[in-house]
């Protein structure tokens, strides 16, 4: 066996304790203290609710909403150009975003404590000590030092581990509110999108009451002129037209306003070449989705996971309370050369390290490490209570459009064939009135029972399709684009640790 020279025999026991240490600090640095996570109970039914209000079947051909790209599901191009656009440009998306990628960083930052900090260090000293006490007869004397250094908290009780994993479920939250935050972007764009479709609708039926009501007008003065006709008539025809034009006035600033939040939506200004949109009542507009069960919620809804994550990292703080109670190690060591002179550093014999293992037990804290930990668990408790309600709010909100589903298509036949029934009375009352056979206020009653009838028809078209635009994204749909990635590119990469 090869002998050690005695100087590598007195490297060897010095760094032997070292290195157990540091084993054992490698050993124990996936161990914390944190308590075991078991997922709470889902706080609500194992089914949708049934009835009356979901007779409704879904067609055999629809899909999870979370796996179906929002280009799949909203079918109109120029809406799809338009949410292409806000997924740019939007300004709270972006902040989303932002926020991924300042949970990363400060998921990196509790990462790295685990690790030795190491730093290249060099100084200079000069100092003058009185004659009395210098050992240079009170000459000014210089000391050159160049060399590393390199500082560890060993962490044996898990408190830096558990803040790392704090850290990281804090940073999948961060990606899981991003998620959300999309989901919810489209769905306002849709939502604004068919807003300002309803409200061109409504201006054109608006349009053509206003012409109607002006030639009926028009007649009964003629007929009042000539004395075949009453004041009567004459003002109740003029109702009309002053109510078509009040509602044409309220229609176009409605129109104007959903314009503008559109645009905020977006966030710039909408481009002249959008593609042309598809007609307001055409049933192309949209898809149909699966509702599924509700445990599939806990996996789709951004949203829930974003909740849990914040749960276990609640749970994660909980380790780090708990490890405050035990004592922290620390090891702190330099290295490297010393001399009075620049041209002596590196010559032999100017070598000089140090190394300070460091002890700390909490004695006496005045309850600060026992309040930390009862303020850990109530963290955690509302954390808990948060995510059960994620949930309760999610079921409510699925089964709300479920109900909407169930109902608004049998409405909306309803409303058409109420629509047609006042169009044949209007019909059929004119040609009365023109025949000399009724008075005008059948007319007159018909009118306007057409212009409600035809304004509650688009309300109607519209409550349906917002509801079917919020069953998909309440199902965990509009975060994937037609990739099966989220849309724009995440600002952060899959791992927290990447970059």
């Amino acid at each position: 066996m090869r002998k050690l020279n005695p100087m590598c025999r007195d490297s060897a026991w010095r760094v032997l304790p070292l290195s157990w240490a540091v084993g054992a600090a490698l050993l124990a640095s996936g161990c914390t203290l944190a308590p075991h996570y078991d997922r709470p109970a889902a706080p609500v039914a194992s089914a949708f609710p049934g009835g009356a209000a979901y007779a409704e079947t879904v067609a055999t051909d629809t899909s999870a909403a979370a796996d179906l790209a929002w280009q799949d599901f909203f079918r109109d191009p120029r809406l799809q150009r338009l949410i292409a656009l806000g997924l740019q440009n939007n300004r709270d998306l972006r902040v989303a975003m932002l926020n991924v990628e300042a949970s990363r960083a400060q998921y990196q930052i509790e990462r790295a404590n685990l690790f030795p900090m190491v730093s290249a260090t060099g100084t200079q000293t000069r100092e003058r000590l009185p004659v009395g006490i210098s050992t240079t007869g009170g000459a000014p004397s210089t000391l050159d030092q160049v060399g590393a250094s390199a500082s560890w908290e060993l962490d044996f009780f898990g408190k830096l581990q558990s803040l790392k994993d704090a850290a990281q479920y804090q940073y999948l939250a961060s990606v899981q509110a991003q998620r959300a935050a999309q989901i919810l972007l489209v769905s306002e764009l849709a939502n604004q999108y068919l807003t300002l479709q309803a409200a061109d609708a409504q201006l054109k039926v608006t349009a053509e009451t206003l012409v109607s009501s002006r030639a009926s007008y028009d007649l009964v003065r003629a007929q009042f002129q000539a004395g075949t006709s009453s004041e009567l008539d004459l003002r109740q025809a003029e109702t009309v037209v002053d109510q078509a034009q009040a509602d044409q006035l309220a229609q176009t600033r409605v129109r104007a306003q959903a314009e503008n939040a559109l645009v905020l939506l977006v966030g710039a200004p909408l481009p002249a070449d959008l593609p042309a949109a598809l007609p307001f009542d055409s049933p192309d507009l949209l898809a149909d989705v699966a509702a599924g069960m509700p445990s599939d919620l806990l996996t789709r809804r951004p949203d829930i996971a974003a909740a849990e994550d914040t749960l276990r990292a609640a749970n994660a703080n909980i380790g780090a309370a708990r490890a405050a109670f035990f004592p922290s190690i620390a090891l702190t060591a330099t290295g490297g050369s010393a001399s009075t002179g620049l041209s002596g550093l590196f010559k032999a014999g100017s070598a000089a390290w140090t190394f300070v293992p460091s002890l700390t037990v909490p004695l006496f804290t005045a309850g600060s490490n026992l309040a930390n930990l009862d303020l850990a668990h109530v963290q955690k408790n509302i954390a808990v209570a948060q995510y059960e309600k994620t949930i309760q709010t999610a079921f409510r909100e699925v089964a709300d459009g479920l109900a909407a589903r169930g109902t608004y298509s049998a409405q909306l036949d309803a409303q058409q064939r109420y629509t047609y029934a006042y169009q044949r009375t209007l019909d059929l009352s004119s040609a009365r009135y023109r025949a000399g056979t009724d008075g005008y206020l059948a007319v007159l009653s018909a009118q306007n029972g057409l212009y409600s009838a035809q304004q509650n028809l688009i309300v109607t078209q519209l409550n349906r399709l917002t509801s079917l635009v919020n069953l998909y994204a309440d199902l965990g749909g509009g975060w994937r684009a037609d990739d099966g990635k989220a849309a724009p590119a995440s600002a952060a990469a899959a791992s927290p640790s990447a970059g």
